[in-house]
């Protein structure tokens, strides 16, 4: 079990490592049109946010204080801008024209972005660090998408995790009793049935209606459904919202265009870049890439059963790059969503603020190397 444990030593950095924008980071006094204009043209989702403060001098683990999304950014400005135009007409501007325009959205710095819950937790691993101890922090803290992997003998930021490598990297161990014997349940054994309702928009409102469920609701990816039956036509994820900076007549039309017409869009653009792209290799799973060759092959959802094994989840997300996979019934109907934090649950050690139990596997292998958890924290027994 213990060697099950210590997987992580061996294929952490071909399966998790991403690179990072180190030559452009963005700094906590940056203005937000700044920031979101640095990742848009350097194709990055994500970039941690430093304390310029005598940086040169600093490690990473002082230096780094947080990580920021770009989807994150651009669904706050949206919001801030609905706010201020509500009683007028915003014109034919494009996203960034807009943000100069109301200087007080695009200016506004990304350390003011904390009262809004912008930043997730700078929590770092070490490269020799287990599995383990990054289920542990993915579990503990909710927020937490990214992990940043530091250099042990420097503190420097080498690469991220995310949530696809740790489903990759479990994956691995599939054909071994413990994994097995966790990953051949299905999602309803385990209640992975979407708790907290079912979320979606109807295929006919616009794709503003969508884009405030995706901030509002915090999710990665919407579905979108025929309101007359019920059933799934697609979805739109945070991932395509850099389109509304690529295209300006998205984003000035978002309050009128259909959520199906956006749909068609976006795939049709895709269809048109995969088709340019030269890549013949697909990236590794955790790569911070807005738009990358594998990505874009991709365009329907993640389409999942309640009698699913976790198992075959795992690989249906692992498969589609998605973060989250859509529940669909009888007749096609969409029935709920599971992400892959929910997938990683059953995976997590005990004592955690989940909803399943993590099983016995951590607890033996804690056991073994003399450790326990107590109220989330590992300690080392004396």
């Amino acid at each position: 079990m213990a060697d099950a444990i210590d997987l992580v030593s061996a294929f952490f950095l071909k399966l998790c490592l991403t690179n990072m924008l180190e030559e452009s980071p963005v700094k906590f006094d940056d203005c937000v049109a700044h920031a979101i204009r640095l990742l848009y043209e350097n194709n990055v989702s994500g970039a941690a946010i430093i304390d310029p403060a005598d940086s040169a001098s600093k490690k990473s683990v002082d230096r780094d204080i947080g990580f920021i999304e770009f989807s994150s950014m651009v669904l706050w400005s949206l919001e801030e801008i609905d706010k201020v135009r509500a009683a007028s007409k915003e014109g034919n501007h494009g996203f960034f024209d807009m943000l100069e325009k109301n200087s007080q959205i695009g200016q506004t710095k990304i350390i003011e972005l904390t009262k809004s819950f912008l930043w997730e937790p700078f929590f770092p691993a070490h490269e020799d660090d287990t599995l383990f101890h990054v289920l542990l922090l993915f579990t503990k803290h909710d927020k937490l998408n990214v992990i940043p992997v530091i250099e042990s003998s420097n503190s420097s930021i080498v690469g991220f995790i995310t949530l696809h490598a740790v489903i990759q990297l479990l994956l691995q161990s599939s054909g071994l009793e413990w994994f097995d014997e966790i990953a051949e349940k299905s999602l309803s054994g385990y209640g992975l049935m979407n708790a907290a309702g079912v979320v979606s928009v109807f295929s006919d409102q616009s794709l503003a209606d969508a884009l405030h469920v995706l901030w509002d609701k915090q999710l990665d990816g919407v579905p979108v459904v025929d309101r007359r039956s019920g059933t799934l036509v697609g979805c739109v994820r945070r991932s395509d919202i850099y389109l509304l900076l690529e295209d300006d007549s998205l984003f000035i039309h978002r309050k009128t265009f259909a959520v199906e017409e956006f749909i068609k869009v976006r795939d049709a653009t895709n269809d048109q870049r995969r088709n340019r792209c030269t890549e013949t290799e697909a990236p590794p799973a955790g790569l911070l890439r807005m738009k990358n060759a594998r990505f874009l092959r991709l365009s329907y959802p993640a389409i999942l059963r309640k009698s699913d094994s976790l198992k075959k989840t795992m690989e249906i997300m692992a498969a589609s790059m998605r973060e989250s996979g859509f529940l669909i019934g009888d007749g096609g109907r969409h029935e709920g969503m599971v992400t892959l934090r929910d997938v990683i649950l059953p995976f997590s050690p005990p004592s955690m603020d989940s909803r399943v139990d993590g099983g016995s596997f951590f607890t033996s292998v804690l056991n073994q190397v003399g450790c326990h958890v107590n109220d989330g924290v590992m300690i080392r027994n004396r």
